[in-house]
């Protein structure tokens, strides 16, 4: 396996990723791809958007339910918990990993014109906003949106400047593979996402450990380590925030070593943090089938083991009545 140069890749996909002068980021158009056969419904804002729908489910008696960003949401805006939510989504064009499990065309991931255009946050929001009824949930996605971590509070400025701020949630995801957040933000523009009352951050660790952060991102193991440190750098600016974690390893891995060991690296961030990360069940979607192979078909069975050792790690861990909290109330 040729592995990704994560910096050096990086940095290509961010400058085809990101128009400074003119505040603009390179926005998916799924007309055309194979990601758009997997959409519940058809993508809309002239084919820069689709509508998510998340869903308060889980695989019964094995796999537990994924409260993002369902809870959080209802939190925000104070409204009930409902079983599913709806999101505007808009997805950025440029990706430094290559997980085989990815929803994404891989196509779609490349910075290519072919399938993507420069948009501004505004012109986002007058498509948006364009449509009867949008959703209350605006998520920023990719790709990896943090390769042009601009995007975030530029999103913030336009909704502000529409009287929008209280009225919104924004989201956004990350998959902890660069440093940009720090680097090419200003200290005001890090402060100001600190301080926005409606945004939510969910960081996704790719794997258990480096053999499976390698097999599932076709990066250094190396790595692996690094993403710990990216989230502490998230946690201590105090944002509203949590976790996701692909559990998808080898059956020959020594799941009940790998596990606890993935979580004290969590706990030595702060304690109950693992409370926040959710495990995410890997479905078979259209764009991944041409990936797979025997060694993602091994990866895809090992995430079944490897949750039943998450669950027992946690009820080890902390308290019945800490378990049972809802994610939005467990303190970190």
């Amino acid at each position: 396996m040729k592995l990704i140069n994560t910096p050096v890749f990086s940095e290509n996909l961010r400058n085809k990723g990101i128009d400074l002068g003119n505040k603009k980021i390179l926005i998916t158009n799924y007309a055309g791809s194979l990601q758009e056969e997997d959409l519940t419904e058809p993508a809309n804002c002239n084919g820069f958007g689709r509508i998510r729908h998340f869903k308060l489910k889980a695989n019964k008696g094995i796999w537990p339910k994924n409260p993002l960003p369902s809870l959080p949401v209802a939190k925000a805006l104070k409204i009930p918990v409902e079983s599913e939510i709806r999101a505007q989504v808009f997805q950025n064009a440029v990706c430094n990993w290559r997980c085989w499990y990815c929803f994404v065309d891989f196509k779609l991931l490349a910075g290519s014109k072919k399938y993507s255009e420069f948009l501004s946050c505004d012109e986002l929001l007058d498509l948006y906003l364009s449509q009867d009824n949008p959703p209350k949930v605006i998520d920023l996605t990719g790709g990896q949106p943090d390769l042009t971590p601009e995007w975030i509070p530029w999103m913030m400025e336009s909704l502000t400047a529409r009287g929008l701020e209280n009225d919104i949630l924004l989201w956004s995801d990350d998959n902890l593979s660069n440093d940009y957040f720090w680097k090419y933000l200003s200290k005001e523009q890090i402060q100001m996402i600190a301080d926005y009352k409606m945004y939510s951050r969910v960081c996704c660790f790719k794997g258990i450990d480096e053999k499976s952060f390698m097999l599932n991102t076709q990066a250094d193991p190396t790595h692996f380590l690094k993403q710990f440190e990216l989230f502490r750098r998230f946690h201590q600016l105090g944002l509203d925030l949590y976790g996701y974690v692909t559990l998808t390893a080898g059956m020959d891995t020594n799941f009940k070593k790998v596990i606890p060991e993935f979580l004290d690296n969590i706990q030595r961030i702060h304690e109950n943090l693992p409370l926040r990360i959710v495990p995410l069940e890997i479905f078979k979607f259209k764009p991944m089938l041409e990936r797979m192979t025997p060694i993602e078909e091994d990866l895809l069975l090992g995430q079944y083991e490897a949750i039943q050792v998450w669950k027992h790690e946690l009820k080890s861990r902390f308290d019945q009545s800490l378990l049972e909290k809802a994610i939005t109330e467990i303190n970190i």
